[in-house]
């Protein structure tokens, strides 16, 4: 036959009060180790879309330099932008070069009003100015000239300039002997 144990036997199965309590505390701690993570993802991903929301103003700005849709300053340029249901203020600074032309532009944009102080979330440069040189194409040189070694050459002698457009072959690196093939002989069957 068989008996039941009494209830108070420590054969009998189940959880003292200090093994739940210690239970309560590993769990405890694991939770707030995830909520430490989740809102430090959360507000990563938040710093990053401001970054990338400033950048995309910076370059705008960039853009209406140039395009002259709003005249430039002396120096300096500044002005409040409302974008995704946020103000920002951006620092628009021109600088000289050395040619005389052209300016450099340093866009800075910061989150807030022009009252906020802080470091910019995002810096784009550019420039801005007329050419350099004044007839279309100019620029298109031949850049081959001279930097291809003559058929015939031998390697490590200083080749001598070639027309412009002319490209020729250059040995391949090694001891300058290109390396032949020479097939095997063939044996002719005897009748």
């Amino acid at each position: 036959m068989n008996r039941r144990p009494p209830r108070n036997d420590p054969r009998t199965g189940g959880f003292t009060l200090v093994e739940v309590l210690v239970a309560l505390v590993i769990v405890a701690m694991g939770l707030a180790a995830l909520m430490i993570a989740v809102s430090s993802t959360a507000r990563t991903t938040g710093a990053l879309r401001d970054k990338t929301l400033a950048q995309w103003m910076a370059l705008n700005r960039l853009s209406e330099v140039r395009l002259n849709l709003v005249k430039f300053g002396q120096n300096t340029d500044t002005g409040e932008v409302n974008f995704a249901k946020r103000t920002w203020h951006y620092d628009t600074r021109y600088f000289d070069t050395s040619i005389s032309s052209m300016k450099r532009v340093v866009v800075r944009v910061y989150a807030g009003d022009a009252k906020t102080k802080g470091n910019p979330l995002a810096e784009s440069t550019g420039f801005l100015g007329t050419s350099v040189l004044s007839t279309p194409g100019g620029s298109n040189v031949d850049w081959t000239s001279g930097s291809t070694a003559p058929a015939g050459a031998t390697p490590g002698t200083t080749p001598s300039a070639t027309a412009p457009g002319t490209v020729t072959p250059t040995p391949p690196p090694g001891n300058g002997r290109t390396p032949t093939f020479t097939p095997p002989p063939t044996s002719t069957p005897t009748q």
